[in-house]
């Protein structure tokens, strides 16, 4: 399986004009980034659409576990939408793992608003894979230290 990384991944890829553009950062065992919702990422007017905060509790997964030096992807997400997540409200999106076997990974990913509400939450299973030699999405394990830090890409 070839997973290489152009830059345009639409959760993390700096060269996507339309992308989030998601930074990641080590906060003790879990994975974090910040996320503000502006108006095209709504479905109801002044509501973050579910789809949004789904790929942002997967991408927070998934490249925990890249971070961490895993090779897996997503085979399996449930995603409990709890409350409603209004734009240009900053959200802090977490992922952790909380189990692995030979060939897969347990993960959780939450979502919660400035007051600590959780508003969205995911468990994923992700199945190891075997790479052909291109490049993936690889990041440097970081702390975050005050400012979430912009990850460099390799």
């Amino acid at each position: 399986m070839d997973l290489s990384d152009d830059g345009m991944c639409f959760a993390c890829g700096p060269k996507n004009p339309i992308g989030l553009k998601l930074s990641f950062c080590f906060e003790d065992e879990k994975y974090v980034t910040r996320f503000t919702p502006r108006a095209e990422h709504q479905g109801f007017t002044g509501i973050t659409h579910g789809g949004i905060l789904a790929t942002v509790l997967d991408e927070v997964m998934a490249r925990l576990v890249y971070a961490k030096g895993i090779r897996a992807v997503t085979a399996d997400m449930r995603i409990r939408l709890r409350k409603p997540a209004p734009r240009g409200e900053e959200l802090v999106i977490s992922g952790w793992i909380t189990s692995e076997e030979r060939r897969a990974l347990e993960c959780m990913a939450e979502a919660r608003n400035a007051r600590g509400e959780l508003v969205a939450e995911a468990r994923a299973r992700m199945v190891k894979v075997q790479l052909k030699g291109a490049r993936v999405c690889q990041t440097t394990l970081l702390r975050c230290t005050g400012p979430l830090m912009k990850l460099p890409r390799i």
